[in-house]
């Protein structure tokens, strides 16, 4: 998936720069291309587990882990155990939260780090 497929859709910035959905999420909450391709993937359809984020993103384990770690930090996704699952070490199935407290979440964090930054230009800036 590359990021013209995540996000078509560009913003330009008073710098003249543009910014996507990629951008946005990395500043606001240090996600990475690579974060934002999983975290899309799991808000379609339901849980899966990482062997199908391997085959469907075409990715390494140790990347859809490391971002998986980071969107469960973040609290953007949820860990599911299995159920059915009794031997062995347990597998577990991720699933991005309900899409409208998901956009509601996001919107809201890119809103006070919009505000805070506003705020220390009005404490810092002075001549």
């Amino acid at each position: 998936m590359e990021q013209s497929q995540i996000s078509g859709s560009r913003i330009k910035l008073p710098s003249g720069k543009d910014a996507g959905l990629v951008d946005i999420l990395s500043f606001c909450y240090g996600l990475s291309e690579t974060d934002v391709q999983v975290l899309m993937a799991l808000m379609k359809g339901d849980a899966r587990g990482t062997e199908e984020l391997e085959s469907d993103l075409k990715l390494s384990k140790a990347s859809i882990n490391r971002s998986l770690n980071k969107l469960l930090e973040m609290a953007l996704v949820m860990r599911i155990k299995e159920p059915g699952n009794k031997a062995g070490r347990p597998r577990y199935l991720y699933k991005a939260k309900d899409y409208n407290e998901l956009k509601s979440k996001i919107l809201q964090d890119i809103k006070e780090c919009s505000d805070k930054m506003a705020s220390l230009v009005e404490a810092e800036f002075k001549p």
